[in-house]
Parts: C-alpha cells; structure tokens; sequence
C-alpha cells in the first residue's frame, strides 16, 4: 500500500470519520492583522486581529488575546479573545473566561464562564440566522 493512497476507506478508516477530518480550518496568526470580510466553509480560528465580518460555515474560535472588529456569522462560536460586534451563531456561543463581548449575541444555546464580560443584548429567541 502506497503512503499516498486515495482510498482511506481500505486502510479502516469510517465514511463517517473522514468527512469530520475534511472540515478546512483558517488560521489567522497571533502576528497578523486581517482588514476585510472572511468567509469559509469549514472552521475560521483567530489568533490576530481582524477587522472586518467574518463568515463561517461550521465554526468561529476567538483565542485568548485576539481581537475582532466586525460581526461573527457562524453555527458554533467560541470565544476567548474580544468582540466588537454582532455574534449571529445559529446553534451555540461559548465565551470563555477570559472573553470580552461589546455587542450582541444571537444564538440558540450559550455557556458563560466566569469572569467573562458582555456588554449587549443575548438573544435566544430562535432568530439567529448566520446570514444578515
């Protein structure tokens, strides 16, 4: 068997599994700042700036020290850094302890850790497309 083969399923490996290890993931670095919209179809993580709308078909991840300028679109979205901005997450929002929300937050279901700071309205009254 070649190390380069095409057929995972041969090797053992689930349909099911190989479809999750697909999902893209984007990075934004801790040393980059984005000016501009974002838009992904798999999962966007910032660990930089970024000023600007981000969109992103399965997840957003806001690490510790990061920093966004513009609105959140996404299922799931989890932060650790600052938001100032809209989050419209049609399944979940997670704010870490450490996060730092200066906007709203739509979404169905969310956790708050302690420590963590929001300053808006949280909505969870079912309105919470990911699109505008």
């Amino acid at each position: 068997m070649s190390i380069f083969a095409g057929n995972k399923e041969a090797a053992g490996e689930s349909p099911r599994r190989r479809a999750s290890d697909q999902m893209p993931l984007s990075i934004v670095a801790h040393d980059l700042t984005v000016t501009g919209d974002l838009e992904a179809e798999g999962v966007v993580k910032v660990e930089g700036k970024v000023r600007g709308t981000i969109r992103a078909g399965s997840q957003i991840l806001i690490a510790p020290g990061s920093l966004v300028e513009g609105d959140l679109h996404t299922k799931e979205c989890v932060v650790g850094g600052q938001v100032k901005g809209t989050i419209h997450a049609s399944e979940r929002v997670e704010l870490q302890a450490s996060a730092v929300i200066e906007g709203d937050i739509m979404t169905q279901r969310i956790a708050i850790l302690e420590g963590a700071r929001v300053s808006g309205e949280v909505r969870m009254d079912g309105e919470t497309s990911t699109s505008p």
